[in-house]
C-alpha cells in the first residue's frame, strides 16, 4: 500500500491536550470485523467484550522523564536533550536528540544544574539530531540515575505545547508500569485503572504481561509512498515463559487474546513460531506492520486513535481492515472522539 491511502483530515481540536478525567471513562469505539457494526461506549465497558479464560496482554514498560534542559558551555544557549537509550552504564554513554541541533558539536558541553553536579559531554554526531554524549557526574549510578529523574520531565509528545505538570508525570504512565526505560507511554493501557483491572480479575480474565520499551522512532513520520521502503528504529522487549504458556493455551482452546497497544501486537508478532505460536524472548524489534498482513497471536486488539500517515495507523488497519478502519476513522471524526496520546479508545473484534 502507499502512504498517501493514509492521509485523512483531522481538525486539531481533536488532538487531545489532556487525559481524561478518569482513566477507565474516556470514550471506546467497539468495532467488529466480522459485521462491520460500529458502536460507541465507555472505556470501562471494555469488561463486557471478555469472558472467563480470555487473556489480554499488557505492555508494563515505564517511562522515564527523558526530556532534559541544557546550557551550553560558554554561550549559555539553552539546549533541549531527549534521552533516546542508555549505551553503557559504566561509562554513562547516551543517545540523545538535541535541539537545536546546528548549535551542538563534537567537543562541546552542556550543564544541566546550576552547581554543574550534573554535565554532559558531546562525543559523537549519529543523525542530523542525533548525539552521543557522555554524562560526567561525581557519584553512583543510582545516584545518576536519579539525578537524571529530578532535573528530567515527562516526555510529552509535541503536539502537547503545554510544559508537563505533576498530574502528567501520574497519566503518562499506566497504572501497571514496572520496567523503565520507554521514553514514550504506550498510550494504549492508559485507560486502564485499577478497578476494571481488578473488575476483569474477578471475571476470569487473564492479565499476562510483556516489556517493550517505546522509543522516539515509533513516531518518526514515514518519508516514503512505498511503504516498503520504510524502516522502523529498534525497540527492545522481553516475553517471559509463563506468558508465552498462557497465550499459547489461550489459542489453544480458541479463546480472544487481546492486544493492549501496538507495541504489544508488534512484539508478539515479532516472536512467533513456524506453527505460529507465541515463544518466550529477550531482544530487539523493528518490525513494520501495515496492510495486507495475516496476524498470528492476537484476535483482538485495544488502540488509541492515530494521526494520518502514521505506522501506528497502518498497523491498526492492518489488523481491523483497511476500509472498515478508514471509515471508522470518519465516524470518530463526526462523533469527536480524541485522538493521539491521551485520547479516546478503540476496541477491535
Amino acid at each position: 500500500m502507499k502512504l498517501s491511502e493514509f492521509n485523512f483530515k483531522l481538525p486539531p481540536e481533536l488532538l487531545a491536550e489532556y487525559p481524561a478525567d478518569c482513566r477507565d471513562e474516556a470514550r471506546l469505539m467497539v468495532v467488529h470485523r466480522d459485521t462491520g457494526k460500529i458502536e460507541h461506549k465507555l472505556f470501562k465497558d471494555l469488561i463486557d467484550y471478555f469472558d472467563e479464560d480470555d487473556v489480554i496482554i499488557l505492555n508494563n514498560t515505564k517511562v522515564f522523564p527523558a526530556r532534559l534542559f541544557g546550557n551550553k558551555e560558554k554561550t549559555g544557549a539553552k539546549i533541549e536533550v531527549f534521552l533516546l537509550r542508555e549505551l553503557d552504564p559504566d561509562t554513562r554513554l547516551w543517545d540523545v536528540m538535541v535541539d537545536p541541533a546546528r548549535k551542538i558539536r563534537i567537543g562541546n558541553k552542556l550543564f544541566f544544574d546550576e552547581d554543574e553536579q550534573l554535565v554532559a559531554e558531546v562525543i559523537d554526531n549519529t543523525t542530523s539530531r542525533g548525539r552521543t554524549l557522555r554524562f560526567l557526574f561525581d557519584g553512583t549510578y543510582d545516584e545518576f540515575r536519579n539525578k537524571l529523574k529530578e532535573l528530567g520531565q515527562t516526555p510529552l509528545p509535541k503536539y502537547i505545547k503545554r510544559p508537563p505538570t505533576d498530574e502528567d508525570a501520574e497519566r503518562y504512565q499506566t497504572i501497571y508500569a514496572k520496567h523503565e526505560g520507554a521514553v514514550a507511554a504506550p498510550t494504549a493501557g492508559l485507560h486502564f485503572s485499577k478497578h476494571l483491572l481488578k473488575k476483569l480479575e474477578i471475571k476470569g480474565v487473564h492479565l499476562p504481561e510483556i516489556t517493550l520499551h517505546v522509543g522516539i522512532g515509533t513516531f518518526n513520520p514515514v518519508e516514503v509512498e512505498d511503504l516498503s521502503k520504510h524502516k522502523m528504529d529498534s525497540e527492545e522487549y522481553f516475553i517471559e515463559d509463563r506468558v508465552s504458556e498462557m497465550v499459547n493455551e489461550a489459542k489453544d482452546n480458541n479463546r480472544k487474546i487481546c492486544a493492549v497497544g501496538t507495541t504489544v501486537i508488534r512484539a508478539l508478532e515479532s516472536s512467533v513460531t513456524a506453527d505460529n505460536y507465541l515463544r518466550p524472548f529477550q531482544g530487539w524489534t523493528n518490525k513494520f506492520i501495515f496492510p495486507p498482513y495475516e496476524f498470528k497471536i492476537a484476535n483482538a486488539l485495544v488502540t488509541n486513535f492515530h494521526t494520518p500517515k502514521s505506522t501506528l495507523l497502518m498497523l491498526t488497519a492492518a489488523f481491523g481492515g483497511y476500509d472498515l478502519i478508514m471509515e471508522a476513522y470518519q465516524e470518530a471524526i463526526k462523533e469527536k472522539y480524541k485522538f493521539y496520546s491521551y485520547g479516546d479508545a478503540m476496541l477491535i473484534i
